[in-house]
């Protein structure tokens, strides 16, 4: 019997070193609050003619309103030499109509990796951020929320460098230098993988997969008071599953290029920030209108929280039309209950000239419906985020 108890008990000891070598931590984002938001209908598409009354939306967001809702994992595994394996597993919840993680035929992944760190980086594979996706998030006084100006209007506009999904690239292989006197560079290629809609092969004789393939180089540098960005992002040979040379023949083909710059500085009583990017579509069938975007912002400690205010501005050069422009202002007031719990208030107001797209706010109505071509419109929300 003794002997059997000293089994167990070395067992439990060895189990329990074992446990000890992989460090995992849940975490996430629990955010829903109500959105009230209103603009102009627009005119419809066959005669032109404005439609009466506004379109509208009320209710409540579990998507995330102040910031994106997620639960995620994330560990290492120390293998000696200074080596570890490292993984993240991070899921879409949307917490007002009870989907994400196994309930909308998918897992709605935000991020899926693992890889290896070490003094000379991290190399990872799975679906993961590219550059832009941190650097928008990096420079935005209205940190990079759904009411955020930026990344409304990158977004609509068919940007990739933006806080949103478009900047999660699939399928890729990503290096992230460790930090070297402030500077820590990012590398990504998403691999494109697409199929022939006419035969579903792979062959690289139908189409190559290299199709469609994603590819993003970030520099940041952040030193105290001080964060800049510089990202180059870029789709390539992007021909929609068709088979060559059919994409040649039709306008489509080729790349369509991306770049942003931003920064911003903490002067303590006040953070300042701006941004500046541009898209170039080098497909003549015009798949996404060239673009560019700025934006300013400030953000002031006031009392147990923090207020936000940014504006920005994009405007987009139509191939056989007149260029567009839409514009919009935002402020935003988080309350910090703990550290890990705040209330916040936001409003938003876009504008958009009938040659622009039509941005709106993306929480109003699940991302469609209120936004429209020469109108505006306005989006209130308030409520309660928990980060843990």
């Amino acid at each position: 019997m003794q002997k059997k108890l000293i089994a167990l008990a070395v067992a439990s000891l060895a189990s329990g070193a074992a446990l000890a070598q992989t460090n995992v931590t849940v975490y996430g984002v629990a955010d829903v609050g109500y959105v009230y938001s209103a603009g102009g209908a627009g005119r419809d598409p066959v005669t032109g003619l404005k439609i009466p009354g506004n379109n509208k939306f009320s209710g409540l967001a579990g998507g995330g309103v102040a910031a994106g809702n997620r639960l995620g994992f994330k560990g290492e595994e120390a293998l000696g030499n200074g080596l570890k394996a490292v993984f993240t597993l991070e899921y879409r919840l949307n917490m007002d109509n009870n989907s994400g993680v196994g309930n909308t035929g998918g897992l709605n992944a935000r991020q899926q990796f693992v890889g290896l760190a070490s003094n000379y980086g991290t190399l990872s594979l799975g679906r993961q951020y590219a550059p832009g996706f941190n650097a928008t998030a990096n420079n935005d006084a209205l940190e990079a929320t759904d009411m955020s100006i930026q990344s409304d209007l990158s977004v609509y506009a068919g940007n990739s460098i933006t806080p949103n999904s478009p900047a999660r690239y699939n399928n890729a292989i990503a290096y992230t230098s460790n930090n070297m006197a402030g500077f820590t560079a990012s590398l990504i290629y998403g691999f494109g993988e697409t199929q022939n809609v006419f035969t579903g092969s792979y062959n690289d004789k139908e189409v190559s997969i290299s199709d469609n393939g994603q590819v993003g180089v970030g520099l940041n540098y952040a030193n105290g008071p001080i964060n800049l960005d510089a990202v180059y992002q870029s789709r390539q040979n992007v021909t929609l599953g068709l088979p060559r040379p059919i994409p040649s023949t039709i306008g489509i083909g080729k790349d369509i290029e991306e770049w942003y710059v931003g920064g911003s500085w903490d002067f303590k009583v006040v953070k300042a920030y701006a941004s500046y990017q541009a898209l170039d579509d080098h497909n003549s069938l015009g798949l996404i209108n060239d673009n560019n975007i700025w934006t300013v912002g400030l953000s002031a400690p006031i009392g147990n929280g923090v207020v936000g205010l940014s504006y920005g501005k994009l405007s987009v050069n139509n191939r056989g039309l007149p260029d567009g422009e839409s514009w919009g202002a935002g402020a935003m007031y988080q309350y910090n209950l703990s550290k890990r719990t705040a209330l916040y208030v936001a409003y938003t107001y876009f504008n958009n000239d009938k040659y622009s797209v039509p941005v709106q706010t993306q929480v109003a109505g699940d991302g469609t419906g209120i936004g429209a071509l020469g109108e505006s419109n306005y989006t209130f929300g308030t409520g309660i985020r928990h980060s843990f």
